[in-house]
C-alpha cells in the first residue's frame, strides 16, 4: 500500500506532465505485478493492479513529451491485458475482452508489436477457454504476420495457443503442424523488452509443454504423446516452483496436471488420473480461476466410458470434481 501510494503521490507531483520517474516507477510496478500474478491468489494483486492502471491512464490523459507518450500506451496496455485476464479468472469473458480491446488500442498506438501479438494471444486464449473456438482462431489470424518481427516469446506464445484451437476446432493435422512452428519460434527467439519483465509477458518452455499437452489431448489416438508431455510440463514446473522460479504459475501447473489426468483416464489409468487430479483438487478456493476449473470437469469425459461403470474410484473422483466446481467464481475475489 506504501509503495502504491508513493507512486501516485510522485506522479501527482510531476504533474500534468509526465516526466521520467513517473515512467520508471510505473514499469516497475508493472513488472512487480507481471511477475506475482501467476504465483498468488488473484486478490493478491487485484488492488494494485486497477491503481496502476488508473495512475496510467490519468497521465496519458495529461500532457508529456513525445518520448514518453509511447512508453505510457506500453504501460497502459499492459496493465489492460493483465486486467483482461483477471477478468478472464473470474469468468467474465466480456468483461475481459473490453479490456483486451483496450489493450490492442494502446498496442497500436505504441506501435509495439510485441506487445500486440501478447494482446492476440490472450484474446485468442479468452475465447478459447469461452467455447469460443473459431474466434479463438481469428484472433490467433490476426497476429500471424507480426510473428515475423522482434516480437520474443510472444511469437511462440501465439503459435503454441493458435495449435489448441486448432486442435479444439477438429483439425489435428494442422495442430500438430503449428506445434512444430512453435517449436521453430522458440529456437530461433531472441527475446525482446517484454520478456525482461518475467511473469506473465515471458512465455515460458514449462508453458509451451504444457499448451503442447493441451493440443494433443483434443487429437484422437495422441493420448500417450498428451501424457509424455504433460509429465514434462509437470516436472518443469514442480523444479520451478522448488526454484522459486519467476517461470512458475499455478494455474498452468494445474491445466498440464489436468490434462495429465485427462490422458490417463483416456488410456485407462484410472489411479494415474487420480494421482494427477489430486493436487489440484486441493488448491484452494481462492486459487481455483475458471480455467483451471474448465480443465478439471473435461476430465469427465473420458471418464464416461462404458467399462468405468461401477467403478468406485471413478465414481468418487467424479464427486471430487462436481464439488470443486460449485465453488463460486466471485470468491476468487473476496477477502
Amino acid at each position: 500500500m506504501a509503495a502504491q501510494r508513493a507512486v501516485r503521490f510522485g506522479a501527482l507531483v510531476e504533474g500534468t506532465t509526465t516526466g521520467p520517474e513517473t515512467i520508471q516507477a510505473l514499469y516497475e510496478e508493472t513488472a512487480r505485478i507481471s511477475r506475482e500474478y501467476p504465483r498468488v491468489a488473484l486478490n493478491d494483486v487485484l488492488s494494485d493492479l486497477i491503481e496502476a492502471q488508473d495512475v496510467t491512464f490519468v497521465q496519458l490523459e495529461g500532457r508529456q513529451k513525445p518520448r514518453y507518450g509511447k512508453d505510457l500506451y506500453v504501460l497502459a496496455g499492459l496493465l489492460s491485458l493483465m486486467l483482461a485476464k483477471a477478468s478472464h479468472d473470474t469468468g467474465d469473458p466480456r468483461s475481459a475482452m473490453k479490456q483486451a480491446r483496450t489493450a490492442a488500442i494502446c498496442a497500436e498506438q505504441a506501435d509495439h508489436p510485441g506487445l500486440m501479438i501478447r494482446v492476440r494471444a490472450q484474446q485468442s486464449l479468452m475465447a478459447y477457454w469461452a467455447g469460443w473456438t473459431s474466434e479463438a482462431a481469428r484472433y490467433a489470424d490476426a497476429a500471424e504476420a507480426l510473428t515475423g518481427r522482434t516480437t520474443g516469446s510472444g511469437a511462440v506464445w501465439l503459435a503454441a495457443q493458435s495449435a489448441r484451437t486448432w486442435a479444439a476446432l477438429g483439425d489435428g493435422e494442422k495442430a500438430v503442424a503449428t506445434l512444430t512452428r512453435a517449436a521453430e519460434l522458440r529456437e530461433a527467439m531472441e527475446p525482446d523488452d517484454l520478456d525482461s519483465m518475467g511473469g506473465l509477458m515471458r512465455f515460458a518452455p514449462c508453458r509451451q509443454e504444457y499448451y503442447e499437452a493441451e493440443t494433443r489431448i483434443w487429437v484422437p489416438g495422441d493420448e500417450p504423446q498428451a501424457k509424455e508431455a504433460a509429465q514434462r510440463a509437470v516436472a518443469s514446473y514442480e523444479a520451478a516452483h522448488q526454484e522459486n522460479s519467476d517461470d512458475w504459475a499455478f494455474g498452468d501447473e494445474a491445466g498440464s496436471r489436468t490434462d495429465l489426468a485427462f490422458a490417463h483416464a483416456c488410456l485407462g489409468e484410472i489411479e494415474g488420473a487420480k494421482e494427477a487430479l489430486t493436487p489440484v483438487l486441493d488448491l484452494p478456493a481462492n486459487r481455483r480461476i475458471a480455467g483451471i476449473v474448465r480443465s478439471v470437469m473435461r476430465v469427465h469425459d473420458p471418464l464416461r466410458k462404458p467399462e468405468y461403470t461401477g467403478s468406485a474410484t471413478v465414481r468418487q473422483l467424479r464427486e471430487a470434481m462436481d464439488v470443486y466446481a460449485q465453488t463460486p467464481t466471485a470468491s476468487i475475489t473476496a477477502g
